[in-house]
C-alpha cells in the first residue's frame, strides 16, 4: 500500500509540475527548399542515364525487400551526394545502426552537402546529444516536428509532463524520406534502428522500402519542403535540455559516433537478385522499373492537431477510395490493422462479392505483435472479416524464423512492420501509413501508388513467397463461430490450432483487460 500511495503522489506531483512545462516562443527561421540546380551532379546524371528514352516523364523505381541493403543503399546516396540531402524520419535511435547513419550525414556535410534532417520529437530524449552534436557541424541544420514541451527524463515523465498539450502531441509526425541531390530518394516502412536493419539480437522488423528517380522524387522534395518550413518546427538548440557550445556539442557528437561499425554486410544479390545500389551507382545505373506513380500524404497541419476530424483529404482517405476502386482484388500487408465499423463497410463494399473482388489481409499474429493492444484492436473484427470472406494470414515469429524465407533472424526473431498493398495486380502502394485510427487521424503519412502491373507483380510474388511458410492462414472453424490457424511446415504438413499460436492464455487475458482502458482511436 505505501508503494501505491507513493506512486500515486508522484504521479500527482508530476502532473502538477506538467503544468508548467512549456516551449520556448518560435523564433521563425529562414524558410528554405529543395535545391533544383542539381543536373551537374554525380546523381542526376545517372538518375538521367538509367531512364530510357521512351521512359522520360515516368518515375524509376527498385524495391529494396531486405534490411541490409535498404540501409546500404541509404548510405550509398549520402556517401554520393554533393549539393543537398533532406532527411525525414519518425525515429532515429542512439544505437549501432543510428550511429553509423549520422555519422554519414555529418561526412557528407563536411565534404560540402547542405544537410536537413526533420526528426519527429516523440522519441528524441535519447537522441537529444546526438542531434545537437549533429546540428553544431557546418553545413547541417536540424529541425524537430512537434516538440513535447517538456524536455529532459525519459519519455514517460516527458510525456506526463506535457499532459496539457496531449491533443497536440498525441499527434506525430510518422513519415520516412531521404532524398539526394533531389535526384534519388528512399521511402517506406523503416525508421532508422537496429531492429529495423537486422542489427538487433532479440527483434527484428520484416520491412519494405523503395527507391525512386525522376518526377516522383522532385514531388517528395516539395513534400519534404512542407514539413522543414512549416510552424510546427524548431531548431533543436532551441528546445534542447542542454546545449553545449558549438566546439563541445561536435566532441561529444564524434566520441559517441567514433565506435560505430563501419556499415552492415549484405549479400552480393539481394533476394530480387540486384546487385548492391553502391555498386550499381558506380557502374551502368540502378535497375528501375518505370511507370507513372502519385504521392499520398498528410500535410504538416495533421500532425499539429489543427486537422479536422474526418480523413478527408488524407493519406488515408485516398488509399482507401484506390481500394474500393478494385475490380477483382485488394492485397493488403500492414503490421496495425483495425478496420473500425467504416473500414468494416468498406471490405463488405469490396469483398462481399466475387464480382466486386476478394480482399486479403498479412498482420502481425499476437506472438509477432510489438504493439499488443494495437493487436487487440484488430482481433475485434477478425472474425467478422472472415465471415465477410476476407483471406487473412498472421506472421509467426516461429514459423519465419524456421522458413528463412524473409531473412536470416539469427537467434532473435522477426515482426512485421511493412506497409503495401497491391490493387488488381497493377497498383502497387508502399509507405509508412498503417491502416487503423492513428494512420488515419492522428498521425501523418506518406506512400507511394505505382501504377505498374510489372512491379505490382513482383510486389506480389514477394508477399507469396514469404507467405508459404511464414504465416498462419486463418479459417472459420466448422461451426462457422470460430477461428482456427493453419499451419503449413516445409514438407507440406498440415497442423490446426484452436487457440492462438505462440502465446499463453495468461498472456490473451491480460491483453484483454487492458484493451478495455484505451480508446480504439488512440491504438
Amino acid at each position: 500500500m505505501k508503494r501505491s500511495l507513493s506512486l500515486i503522489f508522484v504521479l500527482a506531483a508530476a502532473a502538477l509540475l506538467g503544468g508548467c512545462a512549456v516551449l520556448p516562443e518560435r523564433v521563425a527561421s529562414p524558410p528554405t527548399y529543395a535545391l533544383s540546380d542539381v543536373a551537374d551532379t554525380r546523381l542526376a546524371r545517372v538518375a538521367a542515364a538509367a531512364t530510357p528514352a521512351n521512359k522520360q516523364g515516368l518515375s524509376g523505381f527498385r524495391l529494396l525487400p531486405e534490411a541490409q541493403t535498404a540501409f546500404n543503399a541509404r548510405i550509398a546516396l549520402v556517401r554520393r551526394a554533393e549539393k543537398s540531402l533532406d532527411v525525414q524520419y519518425y525515429l532515429i535511435k542512439n544505437d549501432e545502426v543510428g550511429q553509423i547513419f549520422l555519422r554519414e550525414l555529418r561526412d557528407a556535410a563536411q565534404r560540402g552537402v547542405r544537410v536537413r534532417l526533420v526528426i519527429d520529437d516523440l522519441y528524441t530524449g535519447d537522441e537529444e546529444d546526438l542531434l545537437v552534436g549533429l546540428a553544431a557541424c557546418p553545413n547541417v541544420e536540424v529541425r524537430v516536428f512537434n516538440p513535447l514541451p517538456a524536455r529532459a527524463g525519459p519519455l514517460g515523465l516527458r510525456l506526463l509532463f506535457s499532459l496539457q498539450e496531449f491533443r497536440r502531441i498525441n499527434h506525430r509526425m510518422h513519415n520516412k524520406l531521404l532524398v539526394a541531390d533531389n535526384s534519388f530518394a528512399v521511402s517506406g516502412g523503416r525508421n532508422i534502428a537496429d531492429e529495423y536493419f537486422m542489427h538487433s539480437q532479440a527483434a527484428n522488423f520484416i520491412d519494405l522500402d523503395v527507391l525512386s528517380s525522376g518526377p516522383v522524387v522532385r514531388e517528395l522534395s516539395v513534400l519534404f519542403d512542407s514539413y522543414w518550413n512549416s510552424e510546427q518546427v524548431y531548431p533543436i538548440a532551441r528546445i534542447a535540455a542542454q546545449v553545449p557550445p558549438p566546439e563541445a556539442a561536435r566532441q561529444r557528437f564524434d566520441a559517441i559516433v567514433h565506435d560505430a561499425a563501419a556499415g552492415v554486410p549484405e549479400r552480393p544479390n539481394d533476394v530480387l537478385g540486384h546487385p548492391p545500389l553502391a555498386q550499381q551507382l558506380d557502374g551502368d545505373g540502378p535497375l528501375l522499373t518505370f511507370a507513372s506513380a502519385q504521392v499520398f500524404a498528410d500535410t504538416p497541419e495533421k500532425a499539429a492537431g489543427l486537422w479536422p476530424g474526418s480523413i478527408a483529404g488524407t493519406a488515408t482517405e485516398r488509399a482507401l477510395n484506390l481500394f474500393s476502386s478494385a475490380r477483382k482484388e485488394v492485397n493488403i500487408v500492414s503490421p496495425y490493422f483495425i478496420p473500425g465499423q467504416r473500414g468494416m463497410e468498406r471490405i463488405r463494399a469490396i469483398g462481399a462479392t466475387q464480382e466486386n473482388g476478394r480482399i486479403l489481409v498479412v498482420t502481425n499474429s499476437l506472438a509477432a505483435a510489438d504493439e499488443p493492444l494495437v493487436y487487440s484492436g484488430y482481433a475485434r473484427y477478425r472474425l467478422e472479416m472472415l465471415k465477410a470472406g476476407v483471406r487473412i494470414y498472421e506472421l509467426s515469429p516461429s514459423l519465419s524464423q524456421r522458413s528463412g524465407r524473409l531473412g536470416n533472424f539469427g537467434k532473435s526473431f522477426g515482426r512485421l512492420h511493412s506497409k503495401a498493398a497491391i490493387i488488381d495486380r497493377r497498383w502497387a502502394l508502399i509507405g509508412s501509413m498503417n491502416l487503423d485510427a492513428r494512420s488515419a487521424s492522428l498521425n501523418t503519412e506518406v506512400l507511394l501508388a505505382i501504377d505498374s502491373p510489372e512491379f505490382a507483380g513482383t510486389l506480389g510474388r514477394m508477399a507469396e513467397n514469404a507467405l508459404a511458410s511464414g504465416a498462419y492462414r486463418l479459417r472459420l472453424s466448422p461451426d462457422g463461430e470460430h477461428i482456427e490457424w493453419v499451419e503449413q511446415d516445409s514438407d507440406g504438413n498440415t497442423v490446426v490450432h484452436s487457440d492462438e499460436p505462440d502465446n499463453s492464455l495468461w498472456f490473451r487475458l491480460k491483453l484483454w483487460l487492458l484493451s478495455k482502458f484505451v480508446s480504439e482511436d488512440n491504438l
